[in-house]
């Protein structure tokens, strides 16, 4: 049975059902106690676990991701949240040089179960320093495992899914999809870490992206078939490990290609998608691949640089369109 709830919803479920099931699985960041969460994703988990498991930690990011780090090493599994990934570059040491090296480090003797989660991207007028996008940034680290997930069902599966694996995992939501809702069935599921998912099966183009960029991929593809142009939606989930195949299988199908990415056009996931095709699927390629990604600039406060700035499904159709050779 299934039922229809909230993104923010989901993933508190996701967070509640792991720690009934394990009590060395805990919750600290900033306001998730007493305030129910900035985003009210850990409403009520306070009262039902207690200040021992769900902990409220001062604005010091670097401290107590360390202290995640730390009870990650011996044995705890914590669920350490960010109000906002754009935070979490004050905790970097403790991500990139502590967490994602410590299987290495120590020959493997060592785990680290640990997920840092928290929203990547933009979210409207936040300007510069709050409207970055991370999954490029963790996506480069070895030894982390990277996700960024758009709706309520994958949201869930895959939380679940980062709680249980012994690899730091960073996981990335939105703040502007917290309250979508969407179908969750009511009994326990979990979504493997590493596979992408065709949200919509087509023929003539292939759009690949993640996160909220999914929904202004689907809001193309809906655009595109009014104009007899079919684009297939692929959403990758995972950003680390990266799942090629299920690319590579729909380009054998459209011979196109266009890769939707909100971050800067540098040496981003797009690049490295663009790569990996041209690399693995070359002799199915129909046109040249065609990335839309954010300007490349820090996004200003006003709202038209918020639209001048942001991939949107009117720039999506463009570059459909350039593939497909239709003017």
């Amino acid at each position: 049975m299934s039922r229809i709830i909230t993104v923010r919803d989901a993933l508190r479920e996701a967070m509640s059902e792991e720690m009934r099931r394990d009590e060395n699985v805990f919750l600290l960041g900033e306001e998730v106690a007493e305030y129910d969460g900035a985003y009210k994703v850990s409403k009520g988990m306070l009262e039902e676990f207690g200040a021992k498991r769900v902990i409220d930690t001062p604005i010091a990011e670097l401290g107590f991701a360390g202290i995640a780090v730390g009870a990650a090493m011996n044995g705890l599994r914590p669920i350490c949240e960010f109000m906002t990934w754009n935070f979490a570059v004050l905790a970097f040491d403790q991500i990139v040089n502590n967490a994602a090296k410590t299987l290495s480090q120590s020959a493997g003797e060592f785990s680290c179960p640990i997920v840092f989660r928290g929203p990547s991207g933009a979210a409207g007028q936040l300007a510069q320093q709050h409207s970055q996008t991370f999954e490029s940034w963790m996506g480069n680290v070895p030894g982390l495992k990277v996700i960024s997930t758009v709706d309520a069902y994958d949201s869930k599966g895959l939380l679940k899914a980062a709680i249980r694996d012994n690899d730091p995992v960073c996981f990335m939501e939105s703040e502007t999809c917290y309250g979508d809702k969407g179908e969750v069935p009511e009994e326990e599921y979990l979504i493997p870490i590493g596979l992408a998912k065709v949200k919509r099966e087509e023929k003539d183009v292939t759009l690949v992206s993640f996160n909220k960029m999914v929904k202004v991929c689907m809001a193309a593809a809906e655009e595109l078939e009014k104009e007899g142009i079919s684009a297939e939606v692929i959403d990758l989930r995972t950003i680390r490990p990266l799942d090629y195949k299920t690319i590579v299988e729909s380009i054998k199908k459209t011979n196109r290609l266009v890769v939707v990415d909100e971050s800067w056009p540098m040496f981003g996931v797009s690049s490295e998608i663009a790569y990996g095709i041209q690399r693995y699927a070359f002799d199915y390629l129909d046109a040249p691949i065609i990335r839309v990604n954010a300007a490349d600039t820090s996004l200003g406060y006003a709202p038209t640089l918020v639209e001048e700035y942001m991939p949107n499904p009117t720039k999506v159709i463009k570059a459909v369109k350039e593939v497909m050779y239709v003017k």
